[in-house]
């Protein structure tokens, strides 16, 4: 079972057995017959088969529209994957019209979104981007070993789009009394036996059908693992005929084989080995059509992929030519005005409204606590049923990061509507573990390599409690464990009061330039020496989220630094430092922080803002080597906002930040620095120190792809930034302040942020640098 989770192991289970076998249809007699059937002397008994194919399948969109306009019947519908999905909102009772109109106000990009939108996601979902990129998510299973997701797409949003596009016939479970009867074509992948839906859910018989392997999640049915239909039947001739057409209207709109430029990559001989398995079932049922009597739609899709959503207008033309073009063999088959009206009249099946909820559970999980959540849910005991609102609580349930599908289904009960969210775990969890790399060249001889680890371990208790590790290894290592615990449930909103415990050590080597004077260029300041920071912070918080919008903390924090100078100037150039350069330093302080998040990504985001305030207070010891030791009050104050607009792919973020320190230097270093890409570009890493520094930035991106592949996005931008730092907040002068600026492309991949491109300052210098990680 452990080898079918991967992409080799669904192919191996399918590909190499060789026994594809239909699952026979169970008769029932109390069965409704269509109003048609050449066995009972009437017209012929019309089945529509709707192949998979992706984005393709849209173009079966345009076939039913002309189908309908011509006044063709159709009283049976057959469909796998893509076609399943429209052939079965078209049997629910939707018309081609009305799948033309939702399907095009849909955006396809966040309806595929691996993760819900980071703005509605809760604080400590959002944290974790700040360090390492969100894209590749490693688990340990139940039973300790590795797992991938399985599948890089999440069918999140697809289930919620089904579930309200079915709630018409939430009540039928029986497919033959659909307004059309209908049958939808799944996957075995265990057996790889072809599972042929004839009842039960509606919305999870359409997305089991269109489980892609190593795209979708697999969906589990009844203890079956079900994926993608296309594996056996793509095209379901036989199936409609087991349900009784007499005539077979087949639309085969399916993926063709890639040309061998597209094989040079395990994805793409995946991608092609799916396919060959797709169009080996696909001519069977070609070669099964009757010439003469069965009728074949091929629309002409060209290059068109499985992948093209954004080409829905496109595809459904394409579909409207290729029945229009069949009229002629299609009009044979055409019902006179009034027997159509009286088909459409028959199909009609009013919508039966919910009842206000009566009753609210959860189901599914194991691990997770979804009952803490109850009081976070706008859908509640006595509250009137409402789609909207059950769909936000669905996300505000998937967005404790816990689960692989939040999907809901409604009950009819006497007292009333029962909703019952279903819950899956993810399989790979809770302990969740993400890998980042952040390398950094100023192609001048310095250059950065860390690599990060970052461990969080849900549900460490009943009550939610969370294990939060990062560590990193490389110029600069570092190790943080911070261990949360929820105070009681989750309030109205998504609010929550926290006792958090974190510990972090970092070793961190420092440059120390001499302090430039205004208006002085930079390639004036002398490199005077090279520290060694080693530092060790504790700190206790207690706090309380504002749901998505962030939250607030106050606590006591205790830090620990020393500092070694390796090497001073001496006699015009860096050598190892004499004597007892080293210094340490004791504090304990009040801290208090404020966070808002409401970036829509961390990287190269594209709407939002962000907001953190943090101020501390206490008290501190200094002991240099060899002497006196200094005690000292402190205070330090830091600000962080960051806005961020788009029109179309340009985007405008602005940012601001402030940092006032009252102490004393550590070996004649201040508390803060400025210089490097985004902090000050055309200026040396940590070139500017003091105890207040400014820095503002205006970035201008263009998002250079709509439909990006193994990346969020290729960029092009540029930056015009000033700041400064001074000794002490008292001497701040806006007069003095020094500008910056970059240029550069970028990617958001899935280590993380990568950038190209060249810095300037008028002030600082010309150089060229190469960043992958945050700057």
């Amino acid at each position: 079972m452990r080898l079918r989770r991967t992409i080799p192991g669904l192919l191996l289970s399918l590909g190499l057995t060789g026994a594809f076998s239909a699952e026979p249809l169970p008769h029932r007699a109390d069965a409704p017959l269509p109003v048609c059937g050449l066995a009972r002397g009437l017209r012929p008994c019309v089945g529509l088969v709707l192949s998979g194919g992706g984005a393709r399948g849209l173009a079966h969109v345009g076939v039913l529209q002309v189908l309908q306009r011509e006044r063709i019947p159709v009283d049976l519908i057959a469909g796998t994957s893509m076609g399943a999905i429209i052939g079965g909102l078209h049997a629910s009772g939707m018309g081609a019209a009305q799948l033309e109109l939702a399907l095009q106000d849909l955006d396809w990009e966040a309806l595929f979104a691996n993760r819900l939108p980071r703005e509605s996601l809760p604080p400590r979902r959002k944290d974790e981007d700040q360090e390492i990129s969100p894209v590749i998510e490693i688990g340990l299973g139940r039973d300790g070993t590795p797992m991938l997701p399985l599948g890089p797409v999440s069918s999140r949003g697809l289930e919620l789009l089904l579930r309200r596009r079915t709630l018409s016939v939430r009540a039928v479970s029986d497919f033959d009394r659909l307004p059309i009867p209908f049958r939808a074509v799944a996957t075995d992948m265990e057996s790889g036996a072809a599972v042929v839906f004839s009842r039960g859910d509606l919305a999870q018989a359409l997305r089991a059908s269109m489980s892609v392997p190593g795209v979708f999640p697999p969906s589990d049915v009844q203890g079956r693992l079900l994926g993608d239909g296309g594996l056996v039947d793509n095209l379901p001739v036989e199936v409609a005929r087991r349900q009784g057409a007499d005539v077979v209207i087949a639309v085969n709109v399916g993926t063709p084989l890639a040309g061998r430029e597209t094989l040079g990559t395990v994805v793409g001989l995946t991608a092609q080995m799916i396919n060959i398995l797709t169009e080996q079932n696909v001519q069977r049922s070609l070669a099964s059509l009757r010439p003469g009597h069965d009728l074949l739609i091929a629309p002409a899709l060209g290059s068109l992929s499985s992948a093209d959503f954004g080409r829905s207008r496109e595809l459904i033309a394409r579909g409207q030519q290729a029945a229009t073009a069949m009229l002629p063999q299609l009009q044979a088959l055409a019902l006179p005005e009034d027997r159509w009206q009286a088909l459409l009249d028959r199909r009609l099946r009013p919508a039966t409204p919910a009842a206000p909820i009566a009753s609210l559970r959860f189901e599914g999980a194991d691990i997770s606590q979804p009952e803490l959540q109850a009081e976070a849910l706008a859908s509640r005991p006595g509250t009137a049923f409402d789609l909207d609102r059950v769909e936000a609580d669905t996300r505000v349930l998937s967005a404790t990061g816990d689960y692989l599908h939040a999907d809901y289904r409604l009950e009819d009960l006497p007292a009333g509507t029962g909703l019952v969210f279903s819950l899956v775990e993810k399989p790979w969890g809770p302990d969740y573990f993400r890998l980042g790399l952040e390398m950094a060249s100023d192609f001048a001889g310095r250059g950065d390599f860390n690599l990060k680890l970052g461990h969080n371990r849900h549900w460490l208790s009943a009550r939610g409690a969370e294990w939060r590790n990062r560590a990193q290894i490389g110029s600069v290592p570092r190790w943080f464990s911070e261990v949360y615990q929820p105070v009681g449930a989750v309030s109205s909103g998504g609010a929550q009061v926290f006792v958090a415990l974190q510990v972090e050590l970092e070793r961190r080597r420092l440059d120390v330039h001499e302090p430039i004077a205004p208006g002085q260029d930079a390639a004036a300041a002398v490199l005077t020496a090279r520290q060694a920071r080693t530092a060790g912070r504790l700190g206790l918080d207690v706090g309380r989220s504002l749901g998505a919008l962030g939250e607030w903390r106050i606590g006591l924090a205790s830090l620990r630094e020393l500092l070694v100078a390796e090497l001073t100037r001496e006699g015009g150039s860096l050598a190892g430092a004499a004597g007892p350069d080293r210094e340490r330093s004791r504090e304990r302080g009040l801290r208090a922080l404020l966070l808002i998040d409401q970036l829509d990504h961390v990287s190269f985001p594209r709407s939002g803002h962000r907001l953190r305030l943090q101020a501390e207070a206490g008290r501190r010891l200094l002991r240099p080597d060899g002497g006196d030791e200094v005690r000292e009050d402190y205070r330090r104050y830091e600000l962080d906002a960051q806005r961020v607009a788009s029109d179309g792919p340009h985007t405008i973020d602005a940012g601001l930040r402030w940092r006032q320190a009252s102490q004393s230097p550590l070996l004649g270093r201040q508390a803060y620095s400025l210089g490097g890409f985004h902090n000050l570009s055309g200026y040396a890493v940590d070139q500017l120190n003091g105890n207040a520094t400014l820095l503002a930035r205006l970035t201008w991106t263009l998002r250079l792809n709509t439909q990006p592949v193994l990346t969020r996005g290729f960029f092009a931008g540029a930056t015009l930034e000033t700041g400064n730092a001074w000794r002490r907040a008292g001497q701040a002068d806006l007069r003095t302040l020094r500008p910056g600026s970059s240029l550069f492309v970028g990617a958001d991949t899935g280590l993380g942020p990568l950038y190209f491109g060249t810095t300037w300052a008028p002030q600082g210098s010309l150089g060229l640098f190469l960043r992958l990680g945050r700057p």
